[in-house]
This record gives structure tokens, sequence and C-alpha cells, in this order.
């Protein structure tokens, strides 16, 4: 798959996003690296698949809600509230992304090492009830 350099950028982005909100996490939610992970976060999605189709995406009847959680626990760490905000936006990022896990779910069972420790017996089961799926490898 080719990607033009704007998403690119918007991959890269995306993944600093995740890493600053692991790091933020990590740290006992600091608000500080929670809030820079997540317009990381927010200005990747938008470079990967354009604003228009962001918008679309955030805007979907089916999804609301969850666009409401994620971007209430967003506002919830810029108020310095971290602790309730992540809760408030993991809610909302499941809701939103939840239909996605299956497929990367399958795409990480092809990869060499991770793929041999997701298709162990007891961890394939897991992540099968996890995601809801019975994707084949």
């Amino acid at each position: 798959m080719w990607l033009s350099d704007t998403q690119k950028i918007g991959v890269g982005l995306t993944a600093f996003g995740t890493f600053f909100m692991f790091l933020g996490i990590v740290l006992f939610f600091d608000g500080g690296l929670l809030a820079i992970g997540n317009m990381l976060f927010l200005g990747g999605i938008t470079l990967i698949i354009g604003f228009h189709k962001t918008l679309i995406f955030f805007a979907r009847k089916n999804k609301i809600l969850g666009t409401l959680f994620f971007f209430g626990g967003i506002i919830l760490v810029f108020l310095k509230w971290p602790k309730v905000g992540m809760g408030i936006e993991l809610f909302g990022f499941l809701n939103l992304f939840g239909d996605f896990f299956p497929v990367v779910i399958s795409f990480l069972r092809r990869l060499p090492i991770i793929g041999n420790l997701l298709n162990a017996p007891f961890i394939s089961q897991i992540a099968d009830r996890i995601t809801g799926s019975k994707l084949p490898v």
C-alpha cells in the first residue's frame, strides 16, 4: 500500500501521539504528556484519512456517543483532570475504534514474533473473545 507524504507524516504523528499517551500513563497520568499525545493522535488521524473524512468519521450517528465521550475525555485532560479524562476517553475510544480491533489482531497475527505469541492457544482464545471474532490466521 502506497502512502502519500502527508499520510506518512500522519502515521508518524499518530505513533508519537500513542507513545506520548503511553508515557503519560506510565508516569502516573502526567497531564502534559497526555495532552500532547491527544493532540498528536488527532492530528495524525486527520492527516492519514483527510480532514473531511475525519469529520464524517466522528459525526456518524451510530458513533456519536463515542465521539462525545472521546472529546469530553480530551477536554478533561486539558482541564487537569487526567485520570477521569483518560477513563472517559478510553470508553469513547473503544466505542469509536472498536470495529478496527479484529482487523488489527488479524494483521498482528501475521507478524513473525508477535504472530507466534498471538497464535498461542491460551492467548488466541483471549484475543478472539476480546475482539469477538474468529478471523482466519
